[in-house]
């Protein structure tokens, strides 16, 4: 038997959790007389675990398999954290029990923010992980859709370019622009594999269109990072754009999508246009 899976390494680990904490950081009461042994008591530990006194000693001792369901009481009793949680799950041998990580909310970095407060005449976008639309400036609006009237749930680039019928009409030359979008999804899915979001969206498109099924299935990457796009919007008609991103720096996986027209072409004044006529309508 491997340490990894030793019941009598479990018992150590639990024994040395326990005597790092007090009663008072648990919760429980003051005791009324001076304690023989540091941190916690086994009586304490079990009434906080919700098990019986006697079946703790013995998984301490190493004669008893702990459960899933006792794994996951035991680390709320001692309050390990998460490297923690991984730490006794594996001394227990059921590292394949081991609950998922959470993924804390993708909030946008101010940096972000004030970018796009300052990018008045171009559409520009904050992407997150799995192609999530987090943020967004009027100008944005004023060429994609009105993402706020859109659920959190469905605001994603690539699930508007196959599901939206107007984001999609946008698009002159759609099925490039989508076939790199899904490419550059598969670059990101390989970062986090696990993700039950990712996997959420893949199968709801998977079953909703047969296009994203097939180039899904071709495994072809694509960073994505910048490349020409041409829309014809319902106002202003045809546009031709850059289309730039830039990561952020801080590993969060959030991405700046910019588009931009040189001066004095056809689109840059397209784009004056669109966005005086967003901001004349924001006004009324």
């Amino acid at each position: 038997m491997t340490s990894e899976t030793d019941p009598r390494a479990l018992g150590a680990f639990l024994k040395a959790r326990r005597a790092q904490l007090t009663p008072q950081e648990c919760g429980l009461p003051e005791p009324d007389s001076a304690r023989r042994v540091a941190g916690l008591r086994r009586e304490e530990v079990a009434h906080l675990a919700s098990i019986s006194v006697d079946y703790y000693v013995r998984l301490e001792q190493g004669r008893v398999r702990a459960s899933a369901p006792v794994l996951i009481t035991l680390a709320k009793a001692l309050r390990l954290d998460e490297d923690q949680q991984r730490y006794l799950y594996e001394l227990a041998g059921r590292a394949d029990a081991l609950p998922r990580r959470r993924r804390p909310p993708q909030r946008v970095r101010p940096a972000m923010t004030r970018l796009l407060s300052q990018l008045t005449e171009t559409p520009a976008l904050v992407l997150g992980k799995r192609l999530d639309i987090l943020a967004w400036n009027p100008a944005a609006k004023a060429l994609f859709t009105d993402f706020a009237e859109i659920p959190q749930n469905r605001r994603n680039y690539l699930r508007l370019l196959f599901t939206n019928p107007a984001i999609r009409e946008l698009h002159v030359n759609w099925a490039h622009d989508a076939r790199d979008a899904v490419a550059a999804l598969r670059l990101e899915a390989a970062k986090d594999q696990e993700d039950p979001e990712l996997a959420r969206l893949v199968g709801d498109l998977s079953v909703q269109d047969e296009d994203f099924r097939g180039w899904w299935a071709e495994h072809r990457v694509n960073s994505a990072s910048y490349g020409t796009k041409h829309y014809r919007h319902p106002l202003v008609g045809e546009l031709t754009l850059d289309c730039d991103t830039w990561a952020s720096p801080d590993g969060s996986g959030q991405r700046l999508m910019v588009l931009t027209a040189e001066k004095g072409t056809p689109s840059h004044d397209a784009l004056l246009i669109m966005t005086s006529w967003a901001t004349e309508k924001q006004g009324t």
